[in-house]
């Protein structure tokens, strides 16, 4: 169920939460900045958050697992120029949260001298993600019902069908950040994911086949037959394409990336490489290049943490800076990093909105939204036909990078010989090896076809983990190598 709910409604629904439940008002929360914001502190915050979430999941016909956690905590930080103090609890109360100032302050600064906190709140110009209910409260027997119909239409589907592992993630989460500057904010987040995996035989081989979806919208999207029946035949269909995949030839090649979730390449091998905290420690490939040609004429990359219900998107983020649209690249120029508000201050820039955490037990970071490269104006049929020989690489697993030196290593879930400018066999084991900054000089034609990942991104930094987006239309580099399995 959707409501036309403001931003604005929803900060002031989050603040009546904690307020009532914990009695954490605005008094009470000046007085603990106050705390912590001493003569030779900077900057102070408070977060306080209240995460519900819960997980069914389905193998071998029968639910073997499910659960429900309950993340509830403050945590309070005082900066003093680089040096930051942090601690937290899983208490939500005043008194938690005073010893929690005085425990930071002291961390990062010893000497005394309070400041008077004045907190007011800027008014929210959008709800990225208005929806009324929360998806754990959904009872479990309407997911367990879900992931039957799956198990069931998937071995329907295929007689290779010979295993189905199913999971539907849901997560409610509230928000409260109150800072020593005066501004409050707050935010409600919900959060769904439905994922499937199929195991295909043929004999003794057996192959896997994945596919998911997710996002901040009602949980009723991910249980209309149209969208879980369309991931169970996608599932199967990269399964059986697994069975009949031949090695992948090794050695250096023209490289065609599919459009959408492939962009987890650009992700992990440049995204990483911009947000501040690298860039002003210059252990970033991509750092003192403000102003530089990085990549080819035409290539735009952009964060974007305002599209509306994806799953990387916030209202604000876990320092309560408004989220926006951060042009990092564009037309091949470096012209921006990702920031916190710590590494903001310290060289100079404005905070862009990506300062996240994974809970009140983490200090923020600056991170990644939804990054993707902008569409071009190429053919994406056109680009598969200027290849003679090649790899059309569809979808990614895993892989490595190094952000210092920008040396990647990706694993290709899905890829393709191209031969005479046509899609040919599938293959397995192939892997693309590069360098960050180097493969954007490498891009010679992008495809008009942008599309998003389906909403199943979760980025690592620091042992930290957030929900991202990625996207990437169909692009074209020249001159990759690729790793293989052949001979």
């Amino acid at each position: 169920m959707t409501t036309d709910r403001t931003s604005e409604g929803t900060r002031e629904e989050s603040l009546s939460f904690f307020k009532d439940r914990f009695g954490v008002d605005e008094k009470s929360l000046e007085a603990t900045l106050e705390t912590a914001l001493e003569r030779r502190v900077d900057y102070a915050d408070a977060y306080f958050e209240y995460t519900t979430q819960d997980s069914v999941s389905l193998e071998e016909g029968i639910v073997k697992d499910g659960s429900r956690h309950l993340d509830q905590g403050v945590g309070v930080r005082a900066q003093s120029g680089e040096r930051q103090g942090y601690a937290h609890s899983d208490e939500i109360s005043i008194d938690s949260a005073q010893i929690a100032a005085g425990t930071a302050r002291a961390i990062s600064d010893q000497n005394g001298g309070s400041q008077a906190i004045a907190l007011g709140g800027e008014r929210a110009q959008r709800n990225l993600y208005p929806v009324e209910e929360s998806p754990t409260d959904t009872p479990v027997e309407t997911k367990v019902a879900l992931l039957d119909q799956i198990d069931r239409y998937a071995r329907a589907l295929d007689p290779c069908v010979k295993q189905v592992m199913a999971s539907v993630i849901t997560q409610h989460r509230r928000i409260l950040v109150a800072s020593s500057d005066g501004r409050l904010s707050a935010d409600i987040q919900p959060l769904v994911r439905l994922n499937i995996q199929v195991i295909a035989a043929d004999g003794d081989k057996r192959e896997v086949g994945y596919e998911g979806m997710g996002g901040r919208y009602p949980i009723d999207r991910l249980m209309e037959p149209s969208n879980w029946k369309r991931m169970v035949d996608e599932a199967v269909r990269v399964a059986k394409l697994n069975l009949n995949s031949i090695p992948c030839p090794a050695g250096s090649m023209n490289v065609v990336l599919g459009p959408g979730w492939p962009g987890i390449l650009l992700h992990e091998a440049i995204g990483h490489g911009l947000e501040g905290d690298f860039n002003r420690k210059k252990t970033s490939a991509f750092s003192d290049k403000l102003g530089q040609r990085v990549a080819s004429e035409g290539v735009t990359v952009v964060d974007d943490g305002t599209l509306p219900e994806r799953r990387g998107s916030i209202n604000i983020d876990d320092e309560g800076t408004p989220s926006r649209q951060n042009v990092l690249i564009e037309n091949g120029i470096l012209v921006g990093y990702l920031h916190d508000r710590l590494n903001a201050g310290l060289m100079g820039m404005e905070p862009t909105g990506n300062g996240r955490r994974e809970s009140y037990a983490h200090m923020p970071l600056p991170r990644m939204t939804n990054t993707f490269m902008l569409a071009g104006q190429d053919d994406p049929e056109e680009i598969l036909k200027s290849v003679d020989r090649g790899l059309y690489a569809v979808s990614f697993g895993g892989g490595q990078v190094d952000i210092t030196s920008g040396k990647f290593v990706f694993s290709a879930s899905e890829a393709y010989l191209i031969e005479d400018g046509q899609v040919g066999a599938p293959v397995k084991g192939a892997t693309l090896i590069g360098n960050g900054p180097d493969v954007l000089t490498r891009v010679s034609r992008i495809g008009n076809d942008l599309e998003l990942d389906r909403g199943v991104g979760t980025c690592g930094k620091d042992g930290q983990g957030v929900p991202v987006g990625v996207g990437l239309p169909t692009v074209r580099i020249d001159d990759l190598i690729v790793g293989g399995t052949e001979g």
